[in-house]
């Protein structure tokens, strides 16, 4: 069993790419950022005061309270490891303290190595550039019901190209939500990049400005070398 994942800023390519490694080698995508908004969209969060905390700061394109966070994904994880599945995350752990916790918590980085062992995390860091960032979010819609990411090109769509569904635009895709992930992105995602070296974990990089298929075939590529390597 493996644990992948899958960093870069918003846009760059992690939900397509987790997509890709779920359809064709075999892993659950955990898409934390899907599963804390379907919990966060849900009429049910209007009646708990945390789900209603947590939705003003996704509102507002800031992180979640990390321990909230945090809490909710290893439970998800023990499930997926106790059914005997492989990982794959789109983009968390997104904090420090989501990652590597402190004197009282487990972060999800050891929490992985104890369930899938630290050879068996794999680390992903896909690079774009800011105006790619805010061109793909600001052309992006997504399906109501399959939760499919469509880009605007050109052709307008009322309705999802794959289910057929109603397509709606997520309030974390207007612009000046954008430039504020970004900046949540630098300043608290990408320090635990240092972390990751400092505890010998590999970080490999790829250009996530290419096609889809492209970055999908440097991805597993890399996995496929390893496995090699490691039996």
């Amino acid at each position: 069993m493996k644990a992948v994942i899958l960093y870069g800023p918003p846009g760059g390519g992690k939900g397509t790419q987790a997509n890709l490694l779920s359809r064709l080698s075999g892993f659950v995508h955990f898409d934390t950022g899907q599963y804390i908004e379907e919990l966060l969209l849900d009429p049910i969060s209007e009646k708990d005061s945390i789900l209603e905390r947590e939705k003003k700061l996704f509102d507002e394109g800031k992180l979640c309270t990390p321990s909230w966070v945090l809490d909710i994904v290893k439970k998800k994880v023990a499930v997926f490891h106790k059914a005997g599945l492989s990982v794959v995350f789109s983009g968390s752990p997104r904090t420090l303290y989501e990652a590597f916790g402190d004197d009282a918590t487990e972060g999800l980085i050891p929490f992985l190595g104890r369930l899938y062992k630290q050879e068996g995390i794999f680390i992903f860091v896909l690079k774009v550039r800011p105006e790619t960032t805010l061109a793909r979010n600001s052309s992006r819609f997504v399906c109501s019901l399959c939760g499919q990411p469509i880009l605007y090109s050109g052709i307008e769509l009322s309705q999802c190209p794959f289910c057929g569904s109603v397509l709606r635009k997520r309030s974390l895709d207007k612009p000046e939500i954008i430039k504020e992930r970004l900046i949540e992105y630098a300043n608290r995602t990408e320090p635990i990049f240092t972390k990751l070296k400092e505890g010998n974990y590999d970080i490999y990089e790829i250009n996530g400005e290419p096609m889809p298929q492209v970055v999908f075939n440097e991805i597993r590529a890399y996995l496929d070398i390893v496995a090699k390597e490691n039996k």
